[in-house]
């Protein structure tokens, strides 16, 4: 599958979320929905990982990921799908996102994740790398709040955080930080839905 680079002029405030969805469902819809609204983002771009470091278990064949996921957001005139990853020579997020900030100068980059990753956000690869150079928006999972608050990430940088109403200048002046959004959550998973066999 030939995949064009995805779009975005200086100034833009993209948010970034990334993942195996495998499968994509109404729940990654759901949190791009809020993430658009609360952090007033101009646009999102949906990152298909090629594969997860942190999983024993690969996921399905990345092109069938990115097509499910294409035909999930449909026409959506703020949110792309891409497998920009698989182009990028490595797994990590914090490879991709030094590079995308390489590949779009000025363009503010806000990472968007649910807080069950939050959770375990300090098994990440340079996740304080990450944390302190990346504007965050970590949204709402079901009964992923309390521990994703008190995680090792969270409780070491809470100077960072600020309050869910401030989360429209994530990304605005340059400067790390990060927000829990707290609100609706949709209880949709991918790892549910893959035991149900529904994916394959």
């Amino acid at each position: 599958m030939i995949q064009r680079r995805p779009f975005a002029m200086p100034g833009q405030r993209i948010g970034l979320l990334g993942g195996s969805f495998d499968p994509p469902h109404p729940g990654h819809l759901h949190i791009t929905s809020r993430a658009l609204k609360a952090a007033a983002l101009d646009r999102v771009w949906w990152l298909v990982s090629p594969g997860n470091p942190l999983k024993e278990r690969g996921p399905a064949e990345l092109d069938r990921r990115v097509a499910a996921a294409r035909a999930l957001v449909g026409r959506h005139p703020r949110v792309e799908v891409t497998d920009i990853e698989r182009h990028l020579g490595s797994p990590y997020t914090a490879n991709t996102l030094m590079q995308l900030h390489k590949r779009y100068p000025g363009v503010r980059f806000v990472w968007l994740m649910g807080a069950d990753n939050l959770a375990n956000f300090h098994r990440w690869e340079r996740w304080e790398r990450i944390i302190e150079t990346v504007p965050m928006l970590v949204l709402a999972r079901p009964h992923e709040q309390l521990r994703a608050g008190l995680s090792p990430a969270a409780r070491r940088y809470a100077r960072l955080r600020v309050p869910e109403t401030a989360a429209t200048g994530l990304g605005r002046d340059g400067r790390p930080g990060w927000a829990l959004l707290t609100g609706p959550m949709s209880p949709h998973s991918s790892t549910e839905i893959r035991g149900t066999g529904a994916w394959g």
